[in-house]
């Protein structure tokens, strides 16, 4: 089973995150968290590595319904966003499936938002 939606670009790797975080923000949502996977590597353990950010995308009004429905749903939030360089040079942007985050609560009342937000950040992804 995917758990992550996908899309190869052809942009470089600041204009990928550039783009997908616009693309974010047209659909709703905005980026709470930043991690820069290469720098944090090469600061902690001296390892280098290709281009690798993590973002972390939150819609508030969805976050809020999730919250009313189950209260520990806070572990799987925010929507994770990955940009990374992959070995041949391309730019991927991943973005985790909020369908399948949402299934491991066993919450059927999840399922109906996880299907919209899902519908959202496809959309998102798509547009880069």
């Amino acid at each position: 089973m995917d758990y992550y939606l996908n899309k190869t670009t052809d942009y470089q790797f600041d204009e990928a995150v550039d783009k997908i975080t616009m693309a974010l923000k047209d659909v709703g949502f905005g980026i709470l968290t930043e991690i820069d996977m290469k720098a944090t590597l090469k600061k902690k353990l001296d390892v280098d590595r290709r281009p690798y950010k993590i973002l972390g995308a939150c819609n508030p009004p969805f976050a809020q319904k999730a919250l009313s429905m189950e209260e520990n749903i806070g572990i799987l939030l925010p929507c994770n966003v990955v940009v990374l360089e992959n070995e041949g040079g391309k730019v991927e942007v991943s973005i985790m499936d909020p369908g399948v985050a949402m299934s491991v609560v066993e919450n059927p009342r999840l399922e109906s938002l996880a299907t919209v937000v899902k519908e959202k950040l496809e959309l998102a992804l798509s547009s880069i």
